[in-house]
């Protein structure tokens, strides 16, 4: 025989290890990197939009590890899988915090920040028409200070906070720019200490700002909505 058809397509001769198989963790982590990677202006929307779809139906890790090869961040983002990878995961993230990231992008679809990632201690937004989604709600938080420098037109700058996350926007000034500030109010323990000071700099122009805490989920809802009457007499 001359060797057997592997599910991906590849042929396998006698005796040949078969490749590792990919982990729903495994293309989790791939596909926070391409995402990443493209808020930093490494991969074009069309790029991001072509890779994330191998990735999310990829099988093995070779098939992965090809479409991080090329960015700076690749290094173990489709390594092994398993529970060593997982305790690994925060550790890992923490050391690669950059001091200053700058993200300059003109008319060319989204920019977000979503899930587990690792903000710097200074990020630069040149964004010019797209809209920019920064969501803290899962961030790994490295250091007590984030400063935005913003030099942005049009569309909306979105910043998603949690307990423990203050921002501050009195050094942004707005330009034809509306801002709506949601600070946390219910389901915050009093005392909550302060994890992360957000200062917003610069100028926004036309467009809005919007600083919100998460969206609750309908579990959270619920127990609000049907809460039992009071006993009667």
């Amino acid at each position: 025989m001359s060797g057997e058809i592997s599910p991906t397509g590849k042929r396998s001769g006698p005796g040949s290890a078969p490749e590792p198989r990919a982990s729903h963790a495994d293309r989790d982590r791939t596909v926070d990197v391409l995402r990443i990677a493209a808020g930093d202006g490494l991969l074009t929307a069309d790029e991001l939009d072509e890779r994330l779809e191998i990735a999310l139906s990829a099988r093995t890790l070779s098939e992965l590890a090809v479409l991080t090869a090329d960015l700076p961040t690749a290094s173990g983002a489709s390594g092994a899988s398993g529970a060593s990878g997982a305790a690994d995961g925060t550790a890992a993230e923490a050391a690669q915090v950059k001091d200053v990231v700058r993200i300059e992008q003109v008319s060319g679809g989204a920019v977000e920040r979503t899930g587990r990632w690792v903000p710097p201690r200074r990020l630069e937004l040149a964004v010019t028409w797209c809209d920019v989604t920064l969501d803290l709600t899962e961030a790994v938080i490295t250091q007590d200070t984030l400063r935005i420098d913003v030099a942005m037109v049009g569309r909306s700058l979105t910043l998603v906070t949690r307990p423990g996350v203050e921002v501050e926007v009195d050094g942004l000034a707005l330009a034809h720019c509306k801002l709506k500030h949601r600070r946390m109010r219910t389901r915050t323990p009093s005392g909550t200490p302060t994890v992360l000071r957000v200062e917003l700099v610069g100028q926004k122009a036309h467009g809005k700002v919007v600083v919100r805490p998460p969206r609750r989920t309908l579990g959270q809802w619920l127990p609000r909505r049907s809460a039992p009457p009071s006993a009667g007499a």
